[in-house]
């Protein structure tokens, strides 16, 4: 029996910013349970549900030194959906409403996490094989276990996967301050280790000592070897990238299914969409003040509203956008900016666009449902999971081809009858707005390609289990 120890900030259901607790949470149920012990470890963060916590037994505790402070380690533990889940308990490091604060502090926060979540692996007497780290939170547990915890035994032989979710977000602090705080020597901190532009940078330093990386999608992986995506490591992921895999995350197929989704107000699968789907968009429509009408062309967008997103190309092109044979619908919070151009744009356009400015998981779910298309114009994508929920509810995605969306997208071609949506290359609003423009054409003139487009596209697996068989491959090879 394998093991496999998953370190991570964040997982579902116990506490969620992005897609990266979707991973940590879904992908542990849908590995080989047969050949693979896989458990997960968590900070115990104040702000996860009660529930939760009246159900995690108190394991251990201890004391350990972080540079020159010695702090409290708590253990505690719980099983969820068959899987061994340990927090990290520490109520100075962890307190407060949210997962993450200021950087300065969130530095010191998870060099001790990383150390602590090594520690504490003789206490729980779990030896994993494999320690599968998340993003820069857990960037250190690979330097560390190459310096202090390579004289101790138990720690010989375990090897480390580094997953990057999103290599925007990379843990940089000053050099001095973070030698300060992790107590590593200064062998670590030269430009062919943690060192970066002069500070030091705990993803860099996960990406140089893991056995192996992984991010999120083929093509991403591609695109962060180049300086545009590259986010000032692009010569370092050519310089690993005979350890470097793309995975495409997968969506979990039991919460988002149009057939027994609780949250929309039809159900509906691929069969029926035809008939049944339409009903979503009525009520949809009543319900956000639109004008009822199922045959206008209905776009949804449900995301962080950010530079990221694409959203730029948006506000470029958004008197096309919200043309009068369209209705235009978003769902999300994010950079004022944006906020206040959805909220102008349904001022001015009543019955045809609607400005939803806050997140509401029941709303996103009835969006996915009851619209025609899905807009996902991004900047850079790793993965993406919204193009795979809008797969699965029929609804057509419009996307860039970046990351993961280029990989899960395929772009419908009129002439060899395929495709699963439409989508455009170049980082420009009107070669977006074409796609949207092809896309309405599609929509109300040629119906049944249309309904094949559909067709194709919910008939595509991007479950879990597809992922978890390649992560698993991935972990034998090791």
């Amino acid at each position: 029996m394998k093991k496999i120890l998953f370190v991570a900030s964040e997982c579902v259901p116990f506490i969620k910013t992005g897609g990266l607790a979707d991973v940590v949470g879904s992908l542990p149920k849908y590995v080989n349970k047969e050949e693979f012990d896989v458990r997960v470890m968590i900070p115990n963060y104040q702000a996860i549900p009660a529930k939760f916590k009246e159900q995690m037994k108190y394991k251990t505790h201890f004391y350990m030194n972080l540079a020159w402070r010695t702090q409290y380690v708590g253990i505690l533990e719980m099983e969820y959906d068959g899987v061994t889940f340990y927090f990290i308990d520490n109520e100075f490091y962890f307190a407060g409403d949210l997962p993450y604060g200021e950087i300065y502090q969130d530095i010191e926060k998870f060099a001790f996490f990383s150390k602590a979540a090594l520690s504490a692996l003789p206490a729980i007497d779990f030896r994993p094989d494999i320690i599968h780290c998340h993003d820069w939170q857990t960037g250190l547990i690979p330097v560390m276990l190459h310096d202090a915890f390579q004289n101790n035994g138990f720690y010989h032989g375990i090897k480390t996967i580094m997953t990057i979710h999103n290599l925007k977000f990379q843990g940089v602090w000053d050099k001095k301050t973070i030698m300060d705080i992790t107590g590593l020597p200064a062998y670590y901190f030269t430009p062919d280790k943690l060192e970066a532009y002069g500070d030091a940078n705990y993803l860099k330093g996960g990406i140089v000592y893991a056995d192996m990386v992984t991010t999120v999608s083929n093509t991403y992986a591609d695109e962060i070897k180049t300086p545009f995506y590259g986010e000032g490591l692009d010569g370092l992921m050519n310089a690993r990238s005979n350890c470097l895999r793309g995975i495409v995350n997968g969506l979990d197929y039991d919460e988002w299914n149009p057939e027994t989704d609780k949250y929309i107000y039809n159900n509906y699968n691929a069969v029926n969409f035809r008939k049944e789907k339409v009903k979503n968009k009525k009520e949809l429509q009543k319900e956000l003040g639109l004008e009822v009408n199922e045959k206008i062309f209905t776009v949804g967008i449900v995301s962080r509203l950010t530079d990221q997103k694409g959203l730029d190309l948006v506000d470029y092109v958004i008197e096309e956008i919200c043309a009068p044979d369209m209705q235009f619908i978003v769902l999300g919070t994010g950079t004022p900016k944006y906020e206040n151009l959805f909220r102008h744009y349904e001022w001015k356009y009543k019955s045809r666009v609607s400005a939803n400015i806050y997140y509401n998981n029941e709303r996103s779910h009835r969006i996915y449902a009851g619209c025609d298309a899905y807009l996902m114009p991004s900047l850079f994508e790793p993965c993406g999971l919204s193009q795979l929920m809008s797969l699965r509810y029929g609804t057509v995605p419009i996307v860039r081809e970046t990351g993961g969306l280029k990989d899960t997208v395929e772009p419908y071609n009129q002439y060899e009858n395929t495709g699963t949506g439409f989508s455009f290359r170049n980082y420009n609003a009107h070669e977006m707005l074409n796609a949207i423009r092809y896309a309405k054409d599609v929509y109300y003139n040629r119906r049944r390609e249309w309904n094949k487009i559909v067709d194709r596209g919910m008939a595509k697996d991007f479950s879990w289990r597809n992922s978890a068989g390649q992560y698993e491959d991935l972990y034998r090879y090791m």
